[in-house]
């Protein structure tokens, strides 16, 4: 302290003695400093030491005249403790510079004392608290760098201060608040970078006040508004990073004409509309155009005078009209001498990929194409941009094979063209694309069989080629790619032959498919080396023999599906001690014996065993028969007895079975609520469980027709008052939590409904089955045309069944049918019934395409939910995700507004052809929001093409379906309103089906005249 008292003292010793006591003060500061520090990896503060002086320690430079501390700078010294606060006494200082360590701690408020500190550089640290206000009183401070800690707060008001400052940098931490307006004081700001914070609001005005600002980084925050129109006028910015905010609004025409030494512009990741600025074009020092993930439209303009572009990213807009001048903009690329990275994906560019692909760029490394209506062949040309590393062309309506130019890809390490229509074989030259870590070719044709070749790959971590037409053995090249550790698919081919023993030499694979193929042979012990495996899948194929004990030993396994094959035996007991398997599925093989009771198979909901009727034990849900106690057999006697038992049971249950329903009936007489959930089956001609076990050979797998949450459907044949029918029998799987609920409210939704749209209740069955388990089902009409999913969504149908389609006439009739039904449970069959799972699954098409509505397993009475409002349980699941009404995820109770909403979303669906839970919404993106930006002036590019009759077919290929065509004015535009009006996301806002079915018919005799 007696230091510091004679430092406050200096004004009245000699100037000697204030330069010694000055040295004194910053040698002590120094030491203070050196005891912060907790660790220092180098030695770099250990050596500062008594044995040299301390102008002289590392990191330590002194003024030659006074001896004083002008600068510390201990970048990278991986120095890890507190910033002293004593460091504010190094009044001499000008320059700290601690970036790149892990300081901890806060930023000491007696920095502020440092009045010739020019240059603050704490980057790269674990600081944390506020930015201390007093740092503004350095006046003359320049640089002030604390990018990379976890600061929280507010910038300082007072940081107008600064007026000094040239660069400000706060990235990468966690601040928050508005930028401040006294920004615009900083007269001299040249760089200023906030971004990957939490700053919100709009950007303020007053930073156009930075007259010599150069660089405006913004990135990553919760700005919102537009740019303020004066920034255009910033002729001094070179650089505009905004990505990853809230801004909205459009781009000036003329913004480049005004900020002529624009070098990066990046506001990626916003909601801009608009279209890109035309004045692009005159750009000429531009080098980096980042617009993706925003809402422009319309054409890309010419971009061939941007000589120094080498970053083009145009990902997830609207650009583009699906027109073949889409692409016409790519022939001014070639002039773009510097171009390494170019992205159009997930955009609506149409037409056929131009020759003149192959012109651009030698450098060019990066190509993303995927996610556009490009279609027709892959040009030869493309070969030519040999530089190439990644290429992206997924998601289009490529054809043809790849070309032989492919070959010259010497550098690619990414190939991604999934989900087009490429055919041919794979080719042998994929093995000449050494470097590929990443290959995909799902969902296309390609044919023959999986080249040998491919074992070259050896760098390989993702090899996708699911859903093709690929036959022949999987051949053991494949097994030796030692450094696939992402995915192997080879599901849903037509592969043959064993799975061999080869595969466990794969032991770093996480996710490994084969299913739906026609492998064959043991499933190999040696599957229990691939020691990495979290997701194993074996469904569909002819594997036999025994499940391979070793399975046990992959103890990071979260799912194995081996269902629908051959094997036998018995489930390893040590399947149960893999702690992270959460799903288990052998369904419908040949499985006998004890099925465990530990991990996986505690829960029945994560675990299938269905179609092994000699398995046993178990946990009570999965309803399986007790096991026999092991070394006792049964005696003749003893069964005899049993079955006396049962014959004498059965006869006494069907002499008192009168008297109770009596009583049962008295009672329900005097309930208050007749319309509660209550089990209400109206006594009709019940069926046994053995005529429906004859009628379905034995619930054979060939005759399952269908399956849902809780139950199976089959077809079957049963006689009913001396004629055989065929009905559709929905057998409850009564495992399933809610199942029990499931069935009554069914029964009950059907017992007094009667109408032409609504499936028709033929009988019930309320039994125990052949193994003594309860047994519930549901016979219904067999509609011989299945359900609408199935012809919406040809895709899901067998190869062994034609390509069917439903036209605009058909499917205005079937939207009527299913209002009709509506409407009738909504107003017309005595207290309202909701149904609660409308979709495409469950409406059931006869065979005359008349629609009948099915399945009320989630049906509630209005009247019901009245009375019990807060009631939980499982008949509580509200329908489909994608089709039940967002209220409904809210807590929200069923409504007959929710069946409008279903009806609306399934109404958009029939029209556009795209599912709800289309891959294509994200990033809140919906259907109803897809249909509502693209009418009517894109109604071409939404609409289902197998709507239209093939006279129009044409004119919609080369987008002439213009609204005034009849067809357009006639039905699909109100249809497409209608549907709109009734999926609104409030339910007060959506039509009722009254209005619903009066709009329906005028349109159906406005199209039919």
């Amino acid at each position: 302290m007696l230091v510091f008292f004679i430092i406050n003292s200096l004004l009245c010793v000699p100037s000697t003695a204030t330069s010694i006591l000055g040295n004194q003060t910053d040698h002590l500061v120094l030491l203070k400093f050196k005891e912060s520090i907790s660790n220092d990896p180098y030695k770099i503060i250990a050596s500062w030491n008594s044995s040299i002086h301390f102008c002289n320690w590392p990191g330590v430079t002194c003024d030659s005249m006074n001896q004083r501390v002008i600068e510390l700078n201990l970048e990278g010294k991986q120095l890890q403790g507190l910033i002293p606060p004593h460091i504010g006494n190094l009044s001499f200082l000008t320059r700290l510079n601690l970036g790149n360590n892990s300081f901890s701690g806060k930023i000491p408020q007696e920095l502020g004392r440092l009045l010739q500190l020019q240059n603050l550089s704490l980057t790269n640290n674990s600081l944390k608290g506020e930015i201390p206000a007093n740092l503004t009183r350095c006046s003359n401070l320049r640089e002030l760098h604390l990018f990379g800690n976890n600061l929280i707060g507010e910038i300082p008001m007072e940081i107008g201060y600064l007026q000094k400052l040239q660069e400000l940098t706060l990235a990468v931490n966690n601040l928050t608040g508005v930028i401040p307006s006294s920004i615009g004081n900083l007269s001299s700001l040249v760089s200023l970078s906030i971004g990957v914070n939490y700053f919100e609001g709009y950007i303020p005005q007053e930073i156009c006040l930075l007259k010599n600002l150069s660089l405006m980084s913004l990135h990553v925050n919760k700005l919102i508004g537009t740019f303020p129109s004066c920034l255009y006028n910033m002729s001094s910015l070179t650089i505009i990073s905004a990505a990853d905010n809230q801004f909205n609004g459009s781009l000036p025409p003329n913004m480049f004409h005004t900020l002529p030494n624009l070098r990066e512009f990046l506001v990626g990741g916003n909601h801009i509309s608009g279209s890109i600025p035309t004045s692009i074009a005159n750009s000429s020092v531009l080098q980096t155009l980042d617009v993706g993930t925003n809402h422009l439209q319309g054409q890309v303009p010419s971009l061939g005078k941007l000589q120094y572009l080498w970053f083009l990213s145009l990902y997830s807009n609207n650009l583009g009209d699906n027109t073949t001048k889409d692409l016409e903009f790519l022939k001014s690329l070639a002039n773009c001498s510097k171009l390494e990275v170019v992205s159009i994906s997930y955009n609506s560019f149409g037409g056929s990929l131009p020759n003149f692909m192959g012109n651009l760029s030698t450098k060019l490394s990066q190509l993303y194409l995927g996610g556009n209506h490009i279609s027709g062949k892959i040009p030869a040309e493309i070969g030519n941009l040999v530089s190439l590393t990644i290429l992206t062309m997924e998601i289009n309506h490529f054809e043809g094979v790849i070309p032989a130019t492919f070959g010259k890809f010497q550098k690619l390490q990414k190939l991604e063209l999934s989900r087009n229509k490429l055919t041919g074989d794979i080719p042998d030259f994929i093995g000449n694309l050494t470097q590929l870590y990443y290959l995909g070719m799902a969902e296309n044709m390609f044919e023959g069989k999986i080249p040998p070749s491919i074992g070259k790959c050896q760098n390989l971590q993702y090899l996708n080629l699911w859903k093709n037409n690929l036959v022949g053995s999987i051949p053991l090249e494949v097994f030796s790619l030692f450094s696939l550790t992402n995915l192997l698919d080879l599901s849903q081919n037509s592969l043959s032959g064993r799975l061999p023993d080869e595969v466990g030499r794969l032991k770093n694979i996480g996710k490994m498919s084969v299913a739906e193929n026609n492998l064959s042979g043991e499933i190999p012990e040696t599957i229990g080396d691939c020691i990495s495996l979290e997701y194993l899948c074996l469904q569909g194929n002819s594997f036999h023999g025994i499940i391979p004990s070793s399975l046990a030993s992959l103890k990071g396994l979260r799912v194995l599906d081996m269902s629908r094959n051959l094997l036998n035996g018995s489930i390893p007991k040590d399947l149960q001690h893999i702690s992270f398997l959460e799903y288990f599925n052998v369904s419908f093989n040949m499985l006998e014996g004890e099925v465990p009771l530990e991990g996986v198979f505690q829960n029945a909901s994560e675990l299938a065993v269905a179609g092994n009727n000699k398995l046993c034990g178990g946990v009570s849900q999965l309803h399986l028969p007790p096991c026999p106690i092991k070394g006792k057999k049964p005696s003749k006697h003893l069964n005899f007895l049993w079955i006396a038992m049962v014959v004498v049971s059965a006869v006494v249950f069907l002499l008192v079975l009168p008297f109770f329903v009596s009583i049962y009936r008295l009672r329900i007489r005097k309930h208050k609520n007749p319309s509660s959930d209550l089990p209400i089956i109206d006594p009709v001609d019940k069926v046994s469980y053995q005529n429906l076990h004859q009628g379905t050979d034995g619930f054979s797998v060939k005759n399952l027709i269908g399956s849902g949450s809780f139950g199976s459907v089959y077809k079957g044949t049963i006689e009913l008052e001396g004629e055989e029918n065929v009905v559709a029998i929905k057998v409850v799987n009564l495992q399933q939590k809610g199942a029990q609920k499931s069935f009554i409210a069914e029964c009950n939704a059907l017992k007094n409904i009667r109408h032409r749209n609504l499936v028709k209740t033929v009988t019930c069955c309320s039994s125990i089955d052949h193994r003594g388990q309860e047994f519930k089902a549901l016979v219904f009409e067999y509609m011989i045309n299945g359900s609408l999913e199935r012809w919406l969504h040809p895709e899901i149908e067998t190869s062994k069944q034609p390509a069917r389609s439903l036209n605009i006439d058909q499917r205005l009739n079937i939207i009527i049918d299913v209002a009709s039904a509506i409407h009738y449970l909504h107003y017309e069959c005595g207290q309202a019934i909701i149904h609660c799972d409308l979709k495409p699954n469950n409406v059931l098409l006869d065979d005359c395409l008349v629609a009948h509505v099915s399945d009320f397993g989630l049906a509630r009475r209005l009247a019901a939910i009245a009375v019990s409002p807060k009631q939980t349980s499982t008949i509580e699941i509200k329908g489909t995700v994608g089709y039940a009404p967002p209220e409904y995820g809210m807590g929200s109770e069923v409504s007959v507004e929710g069946d409008v909403y279903s009806f609306g979303i399934m109404v958009l669906e029939m029209l556009t052809g795209r599912r709800p839970i289309d891959e294509m919404f994200e990033d809140g993106l919906n259907l109803h929001n897809y249909v509502k930006i693209s009418i009517p002036n894109h109604l071409p590019q939404i609409v289902d093409p197998t709507i239209l009759p093939n006279g129009i077919k044409v004119a919609a290929d080369s987008q002439n379906l213009l609204p005034m065509h009849p067809l357009v004015e006639k039905c699909l535009l109100p249809l497409f309103r209608i549907a709109l009006a009734c999926s609104k996301e409030l339910p007060k806002e959506r039509m009722s089906m009254v209005d619903v079915i009066r709009e329906l018919h005028l349109i159906k005799s406005s199209f039919s005249s």
